[in-house]
């Protein structure tokens, strides 16, 4: 390699997914990662990580930048009806400028916090037209530079039985958003709608991501229904559902049965922990359930999984900082996560499931590779994630992104009581 040809050099890191056992150099050019070794030399700028976690971006796969920070203007639910209908009164009277201020909030958020990717649901429908979308195409050009984000386009409120919202959707699609969503628990006929949503992804040729299963009664999933479409419409590998708290309330038997045809029919889970926690089994006095679905045990059998933010300060979820490591460390202790492997887990469901999830082929640290990846004050994914370890820095196609150097205490000096 030659002494020029490089732009700088991390030395020293523990990269993630790269199988090597000791810590390494990887050196970049331009937006490229074009070598990875244990010593490279080069002239160029060098940052020496001391041996610390090196990773691809934090990808967030399902949150919802339209109606973050609204938690002042409306106050926590009650329940998951009652968040729905307090956004629905309110989201009539939301501005394109609101809506992009509070996006931004969050967005930049995440980002000092490692996200380089992120997928957000956006609401369409006849109270709040195309406002939300609009919004968040300008946050997304305007970002694009730190943060690559997919909008996926959705009908909160139902969609069969909301007459103008599904031309609406069709309109978005139109105009390029990037994903379909669907939440069937909120038509009369949730099939009806799964159908639809299959359609629109089919004929726009997009990927499907569904809020689904959202309660605690495993009794009937519409997740079957999402399974079948998905192998109608030969859409494996292209679909994902959120939430599926109904997993966290199935007996042994229904989740074997459940696992065994998200995988037959490629499809992803996203587990929202603290959208989960806050909104299941509230009102219960005693013995409240956690209604967290178990991804790390789906993900040990072959199902993709991330682990996602949802909701930021507001009446679904009135509390998050867009923190992924945080989130993952919730979902670890939520689940009693306890083994080295498994909390390794967790971090792998905020960064390459994730990635898989969203299809994105070239993510990761790899020779070749963009060159989007944060370096975090931790040795190892599973220090990462039960220490909630801090982001140091990040870059995003070569360029640094965010910077945050770790704290220092402040000792007494040596001499001070003299």
């Amino acid at each position: 390699m030659s002494r020029t040809s490089l732009d700088f050099v991390l030395r020293r890191g523990c990269v993630h997914g790269c199988g090597h056992a000791h810590p390494m150099d990887i050196g970049i050019r331009a937006d490229r990662i074009v070598e990875i070794a244990p010593s490279i030399v080069a002239d160029a700028r060098e940052i020496d990580l001391e041996g610390r976690l090196v990773c691809g971006g934090f990808v967030e796969t399902h949150i919802h930048l339209d109606k973050a920070c609204i938690l002042g203007r409306c106050g926590h639910s009650e329940s998951l009806s009652h968040a729905i209908s307090k956004v629905a009164a309110l989201k009539r009277d939301f501005t394109h400028q609101d809506i992009y201020n509070r996006g931004q909030q969050v967005l930049e958020k995440a980002l000092v916090h490692g996200t380089t990717l992120m997928r957000t649901h956006v609401e369409v429908d006849p109270r709040i037209g195309l406002r939300a979308f609009e919004a968040i195409t300008q946050l997304k050009r305007d970002y694009a530079w730190a943060m690559d984000l997919e909008i996926c386009v959705f009908p909160q409120e139902g969609l069969l039985n909301d007459p103008g919202t599904d031309e609406l959707l069709v309109e978005a699609l139109e105009r390029g958003a990037d994903v379909i969503g669907g939440c069937p628990y909120t038509d009369t006929h949730s099939n009806g709608q799964i159908a639809r949503i299959f359609d629109l992804a089919v004929r726009y040729d997009v990927d499907v991501d569904f809020h689904l299963d959202f309660d605690l009664n495993p009794a009937r999933m519409d997740i079957y229904e999402v399974c079948r479409q998905a192998e109608l419409h030969k859409w494996g590998g292209r679909v994902a559902v959120g939430h599926a708290s109904k997993l966290s309330a199935a007996p042994p038997e229904i989740l074997a049965q459940v696992t065994g045809r998200l995988i037959d029919a490629g499809v992803a889970v996203t587990v929202l922990p603290a959208t989960d926690l806050f909104l299941m089994g509230q009102g219960q006095t005693h013995s409240v359930p956690r209604g967290v679905a178990p991804a790390h045990r789906l993900l040990k059998q072959g199902v993709t999984c991330s682990i996602s933010t949802n909701n930021v300060m507001n009446p679904f979820t009135p509390f998050g900082d867009g923190s992924l490591v945080r989130m993952a460390n919730l979902y670890a202790n939520v689940q009693q996560v306890g083994q080295t492997e498994d909390i390794a887990l967790c971090f792998d469901m905020i960064t390459t499931q994730s990635a898989r999830l969203m299809n994105r082929k070239d993510y990761g640290i790899k020779v070749g590779g963009r060159a989007d990846l944060v370096v975090v004050d931790a040795s190892s994914p599973g220090d990462a994630v039960a220490g909630i370890a801090t982001p140091l820095f990040g870059f995003k196609a070569g360029r640094e992104t965010f910077n945050r150097p770790p704290p220092v205490v402040s000792r007494p000096m040596a001499n001070a009581a003299e």
